[in-house]
């Protein structure tokens, strides 16, 4: 989908809808005129330079901002009024730094992710078999009684994956999540979020290492205040957007999975 698709086409059935949207921190411009759509079972990689609007076009499309100008839907709803947060799970940029202070076990940690469904009354056995089956998903079930804040960063990351498991959400949000996290940690868990992805969970991720989002996702968005490419990964590489995006030339290197 080229942008200029993105902003005639109205399509009813994405997961995320974003319709001509600019926002401002007052007086200074972070996204101009951005429409871009995320489809159920997507895996949308968002690239960028650093300050190009990517996590704050992460925050519109989950409803934590509103956009100065034009629309976004979530799950077919206004963004900004949508409350049934236990379909989306989100790992910030400082989770797994977060994790660190963490004096919780792994399995209370992920216990987290049923407390929506659970607001009144005791867990029932569903919840307690959904709280086993995340953990054996992501592979962390012999983790389960460890205190969080004693866990590798990239064992903390599969732990805040596991709790939006358990939660049953429809789409995992993640920004930059493995800043800190040595290199095979790292390809670990992007093969993690592959294998979720094929399983049909739907997947947005800002990552400032572009070899894996071209590698991994299904879908690039190059940002940088605008929207320079939305589309197919192999497309993306063949294309000048990095480079105007980003204002120089870059080398995209691809990682074997």
């Amino acid at each position: 989908m080229t942008p200029a698709a993105s902003e005639t086409d109205e399509s009813t059935d994405s997961l995320i809808s974003v319709r001509n949207v600019s926002f401002r921190y007052g007086d200074v411009p972070v996204l101009d005129s951005v429409s871009i759509d995320v489809e159920p079972g997507a895996f949308l990689g968002l690239v960028g330079p650093n300050g190009s609007g990517k996590s704050t076009l992460l925050d519109l499309m989950l409803g934590l901002r509103r956009p100065d100008d034009g629309t976004v839907s979530l799950f077919g709803e206004p963004a900004a009024a949508f409350d049934d947060g236990e379909r989306i799970g989100y790992v910030a940029q400082d989770a797994t730094e977060a994790g660190r202070d963490m004096p919780i076990t792994v399995r209370e940690v992920v216990r987290m992710g049923r407390y929506p469904k659970r607001l009144i009354g005791r867990f029932a056995a569903e919840d307690r078999r959904a709280v086993e089956e995340a953990m054996e998903q992501v592979g962390i079930a012999d983790l389960a009684t460890r205190r969080v804040g004693s866990l590798s960063g990239g064992q903390r990351q599969r732990v805040f994956i596991a709790r939006a498991l358990a939660s049953g959400a429809d789409l995992l949000a993640l920004d930059e999540p493995t800043v800190g996290v040595d290199a095979e940690s790292r390809e670990e868990f992007y093969e993690l979020l592959h294998e979720l992805n094929a399983a049909g969970l739907t997947v947005v991720l800002i990552e400032h290492d572009i070899g894996v989002v071209t590698t991994y996702a299904t879908e690039i968005a190059c940002l940088n205040r605008q929207l320079y490419f939305d589309g197919d990964p192999a497309e993306f590489v063949e294309t000048d957007a990095l480079a105007a995006a980003y204002g120089k030339d870059q080398h995209v290197l691809q990682h074997d999975h």
